[in-house]
């Protein structure tokens, strides 16, 4: 562990909610071995979540919501006002009124958002804030996601069956199931040809809880990150060139964003499958899975990696 928080300390930064001093939800950044940690909102009377680099990591899209609200970790996309700062947390500006522009997520050029409404998936051009485009939402309801290469949207879907991981063709609307039953939370690897998404596999009793798992974009190459008996992983996010992994794990379902969010952890790419603790029963379904290297750093919800480098705020 001590060698694997000298190999990411100097690879960027992790941004991330956390409870700040006063109590309310507020943004931090932190080398990815947990130095030089900063608030970067600092808001006593307001909340914010969701942060999400931009592709050139200039700025950081996230949202903003009242003080004292409850951010429910399946629908907190729908809730609050979305932001955009640049990267150190200044200058933020809102972009929309409460609800307005849902689980928005970046286009890779920065330049515009996919939205995910009851009406569908809009494409929003930030500097008009005008909808150029439109596409049926095919049952996603939660946590859309851009890819970087700008080709696919992922997404939590009902497709057969709800908790659903689904890939989108982001032109012509084609939708394929990439992993079926208790999946969700859904992200990109920066190849855009690999989707990495908690699971609860079929058929567990008494051992596994949440996974971190990963498959191609058709759903034929599953396979699982990261497991602990006893712990929902959440929060699965990559580093820029994918080496290295980030996750949440936290005791109780959800990520932990009702409360105080859970360990944010980091592991490489190269040690997975990986399995922590004793979990005897997960360890005999995957035998193949190595011992965790694991750093675990501070309690935060939703973060996310960039490489590039961010000066103090103005």
């Amino acid at each position: 562990m001590i060698q694997l928080a000298k190999e990411v300390s100097s690879r960027g930064w992790i941004a991330y909610a956390a409870r700040g001093e006063s109590g309310t939800w507020d943004l931090f950044l932190m080398r990815p071995d947990g130095s030089e940690r900063r608030n970067i909102t600092n808001t006593a009377d307001y909340e914010e979540g969701g942060p999400r680099f931009s592709p050139d990591g200039k700025r950081l899209l996230y949202r903003r919501f009242a003080k004292g609200a409850i951010i429910n970790h399946d629908l907190w996309g729908f809730q609050g006002e979305l932001m955009i700062a640049d990267a150190e947390g200044s200058n933020p500006v809102q972009i929309g009124v409460d609800r307005e522009f849902p689980w928005a997520s970046w286009s890779p050029d920065g330049k515009q958002i996919a939205c995910l409404t009851p009406k569908g998936i809009q494409i929003v051009d930030l500097q008009t804030r005008a909808v150029v485009r439109e596409l049926p939402r095919k049952g996603i309801y939660q946590q859309l996601f851009w890819s970087p290469d700008g080709q696919w949207f992922c997404g939590v879907a009902n497709a057969r069956i709800m908790w659903t991981v689904v890939r989108m063709n982001a032109q012509t609307g084609d939708l394929n199931i990439v992993q079926e039953f208790q999946s969700c939370t859904p992200d990109w690897f920066p190849d855009s040809n690999r989707i990495i998404f908690p699971s609860r596999p079929a058929g567990q009793d008494g051992y596994g809880f949440t996974q971190l798992w990963m498959s191609d974009g058709d759903g034929k190459e599953a396979r699982m990150i990261y497991g602990e008996d006893g712990y929902h992983i959440y929060g699965g996010a990559l580093s820029p060139d994918g080496r290295y992994v980030l996750f949440t794990r936290c005791a109780d379902d959800g990520g932990g964003s009702e409360q105080s969010g859970a360990p944010i952890c980091v592991m490489r790419m190269e040690n997975a499958p990986a399995i922590a603790g004793p979990s005897e029963t997960l360890r005999k379904v995957h035998p193949e899975a190595k011992d965790a290297v694991v750093f675990q750093l501070v309690e935060g919800w939703e973060p996310c990696w960039t490489y590039a480098e961010i000066g103090a705020t103005k």
